[in-house]
């Protein structure tokens, strides 16, 4: 899912097309068609799952709100950890919508079977599957950690590209950018080599030796939800902090 265009004038130089693509036309733009579809599923069992678990609140919690509230329990100690006990609890939302997106995403893509349903000219995959979402998840973590700097610490935010020495400015500066580069394609290059390793498994093998593999990538879609929601968490603390220490 990886378009490149170079255009000069208007006239096309050279495209590459990995996968297939259904594209939606608005006005000038091109959307990814199959992308939104996966990921308005994704948001939808999250709305729902959020549904169930608080229409009928109870003060000895069971079944899904107990599950829920473990999870709101395991979002508010990974931000607390990374971003520091005063400064966290605002954070705990973006935070945990990352983390719960992504695992989500991930973990449907190993789940549904997304090839059985047939589009024209296109196939569907997990949303995370697509370097689009990847990138656009990276650039958000990125407008929120300069948010919370410039909001904590004002101009002097700008200060931290010229310490501990202005010879450094440069590599600073550049560091912002690997940042959400390092995110994006970390996330995105572990689903889809898991998703190319399972079905390329299922193609040469019988039904039953690709589901070692099925599990352990369950396991290691979660690690990288994990991954990714932890090192937001960590740029945004990282982007708060004073001289090194939290404030």
């Amino acid at each position: 899912m990886l378009d490149v265009l170079h255009t000069v004038n208007t006239f096309p130089l050279a495209s590459l097309e990995v996968g297939q693509h259904w594209y939606w036309e608005v006005g000038s733009l091109k959307l990814h068609g199959q992308v939104f579809l996966t990921s308005w599923f994704v948001i939808a069992l999250l709305v729902i799952a959020s549904i169930l678990s608080t229409r009928n609140l109870q003060r000895v919690p069971s079944g899904l709100q107990n599950f829920m509230e473990y999870a709101l329990e395991f979002l508010r100690d990974l931000a607390k950890t990374q971003i520091g006990e005063k400064e966290y609890r605002p954070w705990v939302p973006f935070v945990g919508t990352l983390f719960l997106f992504v695992f989500v995403s991930n973990w449907s893509g190993a789940l549904v079977p997304w090839k059985l349903i047939e589009l024209p000219a296109s196939e569907l995959a997990a949303p995370t599957n697509d370097i689009n979402t990847t990138v656009a998840l990276a650039l958000l973590t990125s407008l929120a950690y300069f948010y919370a700097g410039i909001s904590k610490r004002g101009l002097g935010y700008f200060a931290r590209y010229i310490e501990p020495t202005p010879v450094l400015l440069p590599i600073n500066i550049l560091e912002d950018f690997t940042k959400p580069l390092s995110l994006s394609f970390r996330l995105f290059g572990n689903i889809l080599a898991d998703e190319l390793v399972v079905a390329v498994l299922v193609l040469l093998v019988p039904l039953f030796v690709p589901l070692p593999v099925m599990v352990l990538g369950l396991f290691t879609s979660a690690i990288q939800a994990l991954i990714f929601a932890t090192l937001a968490a960590a740029y945004i603390g990282e982007a708060m902090e004073g001289h090194g220490e939290h404030d």
